[in-house]
């Protein structure tokens, strides 16, 4: 196990500047996730902490230790790659201990350390078999028994599922968790998909342009999201915003309206607002409920879409002024294309955004 500490981080390519300045302290055994969309610079900010990306400005230290100008060889860390780069022409054992063999520990410990790995990953009757005889979640496998080898103190995972299909992922999110479990030990992990965010992380870090909009246990960014962006990212379906003005301002709530929406009072969270202010609501899909007949706090449409997903049913609505809105409902509640709905919330759930 160890600690990282990224402190003022900085990464430029000439004049780009990629990474804008990054604090995150991630302590002992925890497992954080960098998550945000294409470009934001999650996978440039892991490979800093590999070693592989050099630092721009800033101070990286790991147990205490400043890494800055560390071979990553040197750092105490192995990666698990995207691709999984193992060796077609060896087999599955020799693939997992080739990092020991080159390093010059003796086969009997790089034997050893290859049959423990495989034992937590229960794959020792893979060992002899090559490559092309396994699937996609045992390769993935072996490039992870390649890193539990190493005894490191940070596992860096590079998306490494986004070459499994839906099934395979899951399975294999379920085998990291176990495996954290039962290391132990710090991981840091970068992926696109919140799904995997969500139900791995201790700790989400939610990027955007190379730098950090918010940091946080996965419920906390779900229920308390900092800005629009991470309330737009994290969460599937993605949250609906709609456009209300300000009518009336108390110490802890706002009354907001619109063409739409008869007046209703919605918690201010801590954050000041002025009367006649243009603002977004945040409603989830899975917070609006639709309405056969006219409810308060609501909005009316007309049911556009509907896909019936067998625990749940995803509607799009279309509002009055040509905006969609999707709602999450019961599997057992059915709406019919084109029939009009209602589609109240508890103002408890709601969040404003004024950027």
């Amino acid at each position: 196990m160890a600690h990282v500490n990224l402190s003022s981080i900085q990464k430029s390519y000439g004049s780009a500047n990629v990474i804008k300045g990054v604090d995150i302290e991630i302590n002992d055994g925890e497992f954080v996730v960098f998550v945000g969309p294409s470009g934001c610079g999650k996978s440039t900010l892991l490979r800093m902490i590999a070693g592989l990306e050099t630092i721009s400005g800033g101070e990286l230290s790991i147990d205490g230790n400043v890494v800055n100008n560390l071979e990553p060889k040197d750092r105490g860390i192995a990666m698990v790659f995207q691709s999984y780069a193992i060796f077609p022409h060896m087999t599955v054992g020799e693939n997992v201990g080739f990092g020991l063999k080159i390093s010059g520990v003796d086969a009997k410990e790089t034997e050893q350390r290859v049959n423990e790995a495989a034992e937590i990953l229960k794959m020792k009757h893979l060992l002899h078999r090559r490559p092309s005889q396994l699937s996609g979640g045992q390769r993935q496998r072996v490039a992870i028994g390649r890193a539990i080898v190493r005894h490191p103190k940070v596992f860096l995972f590079d998306e490494p599922l986004s070459n499994l299909d839906a099934s395979l992922r899951m399975d294999m999110r379920m085998e990291i968790a176990k495996l954290h479990k039962q290391l132990g030990a710090t991981m840091i992990y970068v992926t696109h998909d919140q799904v995997e965010a969500m139900t791995l992380a201790d700790k989400i870090v939610v990027l955007k342009d190379g730098l950090v909009q918010q940091v946080g246990a996965p419920m906390e960014l779900f229920h308390n999201p900092a800005n629009r962006f991470v309330a737009s990212f994290l969460g599937s379906p993605s949250m609906n915003f709609i456009p209300v003005q300000v009518a009336d301002v108390k110490d802890d709530a706002v009354l907001v309206e619109s063409d739409e929406l008869s007046p209703v009072w919605i918690p201010s969270r801590g954050k000041s607002y002025t009367k006649g202010q243009n603002v977004e609501l945040g409603i989830r899909p899975q917070y609006i409920e639709p309405h056969h007949e006219r409810h308060a706090n609501s909005f009316s449409g007309h049911i556009v879409l509907t896909e019936r997903l067998g625990t749940e049913t995803v509607l799009e609505i279309k509002l009055l002024n040509g905006q969609s809105v999707i709602a999450c409902v019961s599997q057992d509640e059915v709406f019919d294309i084109g029939e009009e709905a209602s589609l109240s919330f508890d103002p408890e759930c709601v969040h404003i955004f004024a950027e």
